[in-house]
């Protein structure tokens, strides 16, 4: 059995992780999870992620890392400390939205890519135009209006549809594919055809993590 474990910032994750692993098809994985509010709310209140911040998140990545064999950070705003955490980890230390990025950019084009918080739009940025060097794929960014406002009312059901929304427009727009940056949002795909799906980051996210531990551990 392997251990993944998961940092996030808002409780609802922990039931998102848990069904995208269930839709995964791992049977040899289990998943635990520490929820971290006050740091993206601290990086929220500075309007961006802190170096202050970005070491308390790297440092309590690192102290995750006992008994796992994977540590996965779900938390888009913070993602950039996984690179700080990683150097001298025992195990490897994973942005969840890393491998959203390199499929989202694959096949070139335009790539519609949302999120919920303003905070995130930096750090999203930078990791989807880095994966998209050498694609031939265009980034555009897109802060859905209103829907984070909606989930921290605790409106979870108007969240999910503020973003579903978003999708159908950036689809509208012309976008090859649209990526949900924020694992929070991952639930709004429910809300659409097959066919108007974005890709998501827990699915994405917990494959390469499982990869990552089973390349750490030999392939055994």
């Amino acid at each position: 059995m392997r251990r993944i474990v998961c940092l996030h910032t808002i409780d609802g994750n922990v039931d998102v992780f848990e069904a995208a692993l269930t839709k995964t098809g791992f049977r040899d994985v289990a998943l635990s999870h520490a929820v971290r509010p006050d740091l993206l709310a601290g990086a929220e209140r500075a309007g961006h992620l802190t170096a202050e911040i970005r070491a308390e998140t790297a440092a309590i990545l690192r102290g995750l890392c006992a008994g796992a064999d994977a540590v996965l950070l779900t938390c888009s705003t913070l993602g950039p400390a996984v690179e700080e955490a990683g150097r001298d980890a025992p195990v490897p230390v994973m942005r969840v939205d890393a491998a959203l990025a390199a499929e989202a950019v694959a096949g070139g084009g335009r790539i519609a890519v949302l999120c919920a918080v303003e905070t995130t739009l930096e750090p999203t940025r930078v990791l989807f135009e880095a994966a998209a060097r050498g694609t031939g794929a265009e980034i555009a960014m897109h802060l859905v209006p209103g829907a984070w406002a909606a989930l921290k009312a605790g409106d979870r059901d108007l969240y999910l549809a503020t973003v579903a929304d978003a999708v159908r427009d950036a689809r509208r727009a012309g976008a090859a594919r649209v990526a949900l940056a924020q694992a929070s949002m991952a639930s709004a795909g429910e809300r659409l055809a097959p066919e108007e799906r974005p890709l998501d980051s827990p699915r994405s996210g917990l494959a390469a993590a499982v990869a990552a531990a089973v390349a750490a551990m030999g392939g055994a």
